[in-house]
């Protein structure tokens, strides 16, 4: 048994509650698209942010866990014209996004953040 670190190997868990390690390399997310990286429904990742996200992103195929380890971010939800803000301010605070949900992150303070996230069909586009 290996010992990981969530910041530089991921996991990913198939719908058998299966789970193995991914390393997070420079071209990971090409090897996810291209499927090298195999099947899986579920991706568990760790980011940290010291400024806004880029862009905008939504998951049809689920819900997306996200969750504050440190720092504070104020999330930006759009869904069929309505629009929502859902802080995190507390180590440990969480929301689950609902299913093909836009959302996008403004960070208050700098922050990690840990993802369970239904990666397939993953959209995104430009802030």
């Amino acid at each position: 048994m290996n010992a990981f670190q969530i910041a530089d190997t991921f996991v990913a868990l198939d719908d058998a509650s299966h789970a193995r390690p991914l390393p997070y390399t420079p071209d990971f997310w090409q090897a996810i698209v291209t499927g090298r990286l195999g099947p899986f429904s579920r991706l568990v990742s760790c980011f940290s942010y010291d400024s806004d996200w880029p862009g905008w992103e939504r998951h049809p195929a689920g819900e997306e866990f996200v969750c504050l380890l440190e720092g504070a971010v104020e999330l930006h939800l759009e869904k069929d014209g309505v629009h929502d803000t859902v802080v995190l301010d507390q180590p440990g605070a969480y929301v689950l996004m609902p299913t093909n949900t836009w959302h996008t992150a403004k960070v208050r303070k700098p922050a990690r953040m840990i993802f369970v996230t239904p990666g397939e069909g993953t959209q995104n586009r430009p802030v």
